[in-house]
């Protein structure tokens, strides 16, 4: 979204510009019902990820990748009922752009931007971390714990760095009074003339950076991580029906875990892919191509940010879908008190199994 001149009224308007301006009357209230349905789901994946039994390092930084959805997805809300619901998202005004509004857009940009860079950086840590996981031999409560102790020093790290490589970012966003001819006095962001001489280093400096270490370094790794848990996620199912056609698996049900939950995160850091990359590259067109900000990247802003609004809210339906814990977990923290269940004692229990295996002897 363009918030530095106003988009109508150009006579120089793209077909891209077009589709833009169409699809941002729609985008508000498109991002407000994924909000709606995102933020609750993310809720939901905190609390069951952090039950007791659900103790991993894995869990561990899937809860902080839910966190960080959710705080991005929070922020969205006001913003986009703001400056799409409650005004054209293709004009500027004195409401619209007031200098409160401006300033809360500004921290909403850069807010955003720091938790997408821990987002993605997260997923690189899940694809590393699974994939040492199943390479050492160490087991036991003792080694998890180890495990788990690692894991959060590792998101540590993540927040630290993610939030130093964007100072540049921080600094180089500012405002400008807008003043219109009927000398009503609105704000906008400053021009970065990008592709130009005009280009001040700092707001160079801050997309070289932002490209390369918040998109494109950690799109590559994931690369190099996925494609080594795809290669032993093959070696274990080639594995399993070795042992299936042998007759040797005798839980298939417990051999069929681990694969599931590479398969569940090799999906998760795969749509990280699919969201981050095309943006990382789209960015370092803007350094070097003349006009590529004002003329591609802007009209593109609200498909990205739906893109990723859809991936910050989607990963519930992954954890029930391939993870049989996860199922459960839900279903005992949430399902069993709105049912009612009422847990049997275990001497009832043993009592009743031993009449069930009478009967079915008889």
């Amino acid at each position: 979204m363009n918030f530095t001149t106003p988009a109508s009224g150009r006579s120089d308007m793209t077909l891209l510009d077009s589709l833009s301006s169409w699809y941002s009357n729609c985008h508000g209230y498109i991002s407000l019902i994924i909000c709606a349905i995102g933020i609750p789901l993310n809720i939901i994946n905190v609390v069951v990820l952090t039950r007791r039994k659900m103790h991993t390092p894995i869990n561990f930084i899937l809860t902080c990748l839910a966190i960080s959805d959710m705080a991005t997805m929070i922020t969205y809300v006001p913003f986009a009922y703001h400056f799409y619901c409650e005004y054209s998202a293709n004009t500027i005004s004195t409401g619209k752009n007031s200098f409160e509004w401006m300033n809360f857009l500004l921290i909403h940009l850069n807010f955003s931007a720091t938790a997408h860079t821990i987002s993605i950086w997260l997923a690189v840590a899940l694809a590393m971390i699974r994939f040492h996981q199943i390479h050492s031999p160490a087991k036991g409560n003792l080694t998890r714990m180890r495990r788990i102790i690692r894991a959060r020093m590792i998101v540590g790290i993540i927040v630290v760095f993610s939030v130093t490589i964007m100072i540049p970012n921080y600094l180089s966003v500012k405002l400008e009074q807008y003043r219109r001819r009927d000398n009503t006095t609105m704000y906008i962001f400053e021009e970065w003339h990008l592709g130009t001489d005009q280009a001040k280093p700092i707001k160079m400096i801050a997309l070289i950076l932002y490209s390369v270490l918040a998109k494109l370094v950690p799109c590559v790794m994931i690369i190099i991580y996925g494609g080594l848990l795809l290669r032993t996620l093959r070696k274990t199912m080639l594995h399993q029906r070795h042992l299936s056609s042998t007759g040797a698996c005798l839980n298939p049900q417990r051999s069929n875990d681990p694969a599931r939950t590479t398969t569940m995160l090799l999906i998760v850091i795969v749509l990280f892919l699919l969201t981050e990359l095309p943006q990382g590259i789209l960015i370092m067109c803007c350094i070097f191509i003349k006009n590529f900000f004002e003329k591609t990247y802007i009209p593109l802003g609200d498909i990205m940010d739906i893109i990723a609004l859809i991936n910050n809210g989607i990963n519930f339906v992954l954890y029930c879908t391939m993870s049989r814990e996860f199922r459960l977990t839900f279903i005992d923290v949430f399902c069993s008190p709105l049912l009612k269940i009422e847990k049997p004692n275990s001497h009832a229990s043993t009592v009743i199994c031993h009449k069930k295996l009478q009967n079915s002897t008889l």
